[in-house]
């Protein structure tokens, strides 16, 4: 699978591509300069179980760390991993 980002100055997504196929999407907008929200995480049904959505969420930490930046989890979703996942708590804000 494969983790791709889209990024604009206000907002962005990561995208899980699999054979070609969307996988799933988190998305996120920006809340100033070096603070990311993410908003929404969709996974399509077919990969529903497969630890996609928790992919799409590392991907966020690790693209944090690179650049320094915080993230606040708004969507229940990505929450729910960083409640579960006390080792990249160093990225909330």
């Amino acid at each position: 699978m494969n983790i791709e980002q889209v990024n604009d100055e206000r907002k962005g997504a990561f995208k899980a591509i699999e054979n070609g196929a969307e996988a799933g999407v988190m998305t996120y907008v920006w809340a100033g300069p070096g603070k990311m929200i993410i908003d929404h995480t969709e996974i399509d049904p077919s990969f529903s179980g497969k630890g996609v959505g928790k992919e799409l969420v590392m991907k966020a930490v690790a693209y944090a760390r690179e650049h320094k930046i915080k993230i606040l989890p708004l969507c229940p979703f990505a929450k729910s991993v960083f409640d579960k996942n006390a080792d990249i708590h160093d990225v909330l804000f």
